[in-house]
């Protein structure tokens, strides 16, 4: 735990969290959990479900009056740390993707009976959800572009389009979808975000996509998802029409706080287990591999790297905290590009320290290395924001790369 960012709350909880990480879930992580279908898992994940709750655990990202602990966003992140030492950990503590960024959307936007339908049971842990917006016909990092249409018929939308990696699809009991309900509004105004349950007429999930050889399902699936003439009330519009785009850039800005202090959390473990590997696996008589240089660069280059990752994201953490996303924009995609190629460097360092056995599947780096790779893609592909942040420290400095020519430099930095 960073001291810097502590507070009362997390040195209470971080101690206890980890400790059941470590006792009830790690020793969860078989060959069979990890290379099988999560359902699987899921039976004994929900037992241990039943055990946070009753030691008073459950909820850890909510509001005090709705139940949960009160954690600010910094918080919250550096528990997220901790549930990250094992891809078991957010599950179990219902503070998983898509569903944390779901119950956050819902819990502001949502009209009051579909909070009470969908949003209680989503935070009780007793139904699942996904979100439903990137296609395969359209460019993830242009989100403008989109076939996906809500057509207005009375009292009801009608949604026709494809998705795909509408990730944990399998079994879920609604989808947040993202449509085209105003073709000819300005491009970030064409879109708003409906709830459709998952066993309304015309809803398919034609697949769920093998990601580098797992196909995995229920929670741990990405899927592909039609919808045919799918009709839904009006009143199950999230937020005004028009407002897709504004919700869903609300909706990352914490979620890759989340996202960022789970990598950070992965990068952690592989460290370890790199460090273990150094430290006991003998090259020769009474010689180590933890000896040989390039092995001692690899670990002093993985800690100050994770050092300096930790700190960048919980310094925009409590920034969104006290000023809110927008006015932190380029902190979030400095973090989101920086962390993943962190995690993404420090997992294949340990690979390559376990030397062979660090691609099979007797050791836990290979899941990581299949279920983390798309970090560099998803919320954004890494050039999309570093393009982004240039552009906008360029812009500082006079220069409008968007339209080749120089602006008024005290305008723009006022």
């Amino acid at each position: 735990m960073e001291p810097l960012f502590a507070t009362p709350q997390t040195e209470a909880l971080v101690p206890r969290i980890r400790e059941f990480v470590v006792n009830e879930l790690v020793p969860l992580e078989t060959t069979g959990h990890l290379t099988g279908n999560f359902s699987t898992v899921a039976r004994i994940l929900d037992q241990k479900r039943e055990l946070v709750k009753k030691a008073g655990l459950w909820g850890l990202q909510h509001r005090v009056d709705e139940g949960g602990l009160g954690l600010s966003l910094c918080e919250f992140g550096q528990i997220s740390e901790v549930l990250a030492w094992t891809p078991f950990g957010h599950y179990t503590f219902n503070c998983q993707a898509p569903d944390i960024g779901n119950m956050e959307l819902m819990n502001k936007y949502a009209p009051e009976h579909l909070r009470h339908k969908y949003l209680e049971p989503l935070k009780e842990g007793t139904i699942r959800s996904c979100f439903s917006m990137t296609e395969p016909e359209f460019a993830g990092s242009n989100p403008t572009r989109m076939g996906t249409t809500a057509v207005r018929d009375g009292n009801e939308f009608v949604i026709n389009g494809r998705k795909w990696f509408t990730s944990s699809a399998d079994g879920s009991a609604f989808a947040v979808v993202m449509a085209v309900t105003n073709p000819d509004a300005s491009p970030h105004r064409r879109a708003s975000m409906l709830l459709v349950p998952t066993d309304t007429p015309g809803f398919e999930l034609v697949r769920n996509i093998s990601i580098m050889g797992d196909g995995s399902d229920h929670w741990g699936s990405h899927a592909e998802v039609t919808y045919t003439d799918v009709r839904v009330p009006v009143e199950n519009l999230i937020g005004g029409e028009g407002m897709g785009f504004t919700l869903a850039q609300e909706r990352l800005g914490p979620g890759r706080i989340h996202h960022c202090m789970r990598w950070i959390g992965i990068s952690e473990r592989c460290f370890d287990l790199m460090c273990r590997r150094a430290a006991t696996r003998e090259m020769e008589d009474g010689v180590m591999l933890g000896e040989k240089q390039f092995v001692q660069g690899w670990i002093a280059e993985s800690r100050a790297q994770i050092d300096a990752a930790r700190l960048m994201v919980l310094r925009t953490a409590q920034n969104i905290d006290k000023l809110g996303a927008a006015a932190v924009r380029n902190q979030i995609s400095e973090i989101k590009f920086y962390v993943a190629d962190v995690m993404l460097t420090v997992i294949d360092r340990a690979i390559q320290t376990y030397g062979a056995m660090g691609i099979t599947d007797d050791v836990i780096l290979p899941w990581y290395y299949r279920h983390e790779r798309g970090a560099r893609i998803y919320d954004g592909a890494d050039e999309v924001h570093k393009t982004a942040l240039a552009r906008s420290i360029l812009k500082e400095y006079g220069l409008d790369t968007r339209k080749n020519k120089p602006v008024d430099l005290a305008a723009a930095r006022a």
